[in-house]
């Protein structure tokens, strides 16, 4: 009887975790199919964003493009229109290379460098 109180709370807690963390994830990441290649805690295709915090915690600027940004508007640019080389081989697509969904994409960056905290 115990081992099945025992279990039942682990899986229920596991349920529960799985559910905030996808809770945690803002709507914009399936509008933008940000779920197919990330997760918060586990690399997918590309990196988990929770490893993205953490590498760019305390950092103030990034290079994209050959110019120095400050470090949010630098990870906007990569995220728009796409980058390469800073987290293996596999490059990530454009996601605005338009440039007209820039709120958004802040929006996702905001999101995932506060996941360091």
């Amino acid at each position: 009887m115990r081992f099945s109180i025992i279990a039942g709370a682990v899986a229920a807690s596991l349920l529960i975790a799985g559910g905030v963390r996808a809770a945690d994830m803002p709507a914009l990441t399936k509008k933008h199919d940000c779920d197919i290649c990330h997760d918060i805690e586990k690399r997918l295709v590309g990196p988990a964003w929770r490893d993205v915090a953490k590498k760019y915690k305390g950092v103030t600027k990034y290079k994209w493009g050959g110019l120095e940004y400050g470090l949010e508007e630098g990870l906007v640019h990569a995220v728009s229109k796409g980058s390469s080389g800073n987290w293996g081989d596999m490059p990530m697509p454009a996601n605005d290379p338009s440039g007209a969904k820039q709120a958004e994409m802040k929006e996702l960056i905001k999101f995932v460098l506060e996941l360091a905290k």
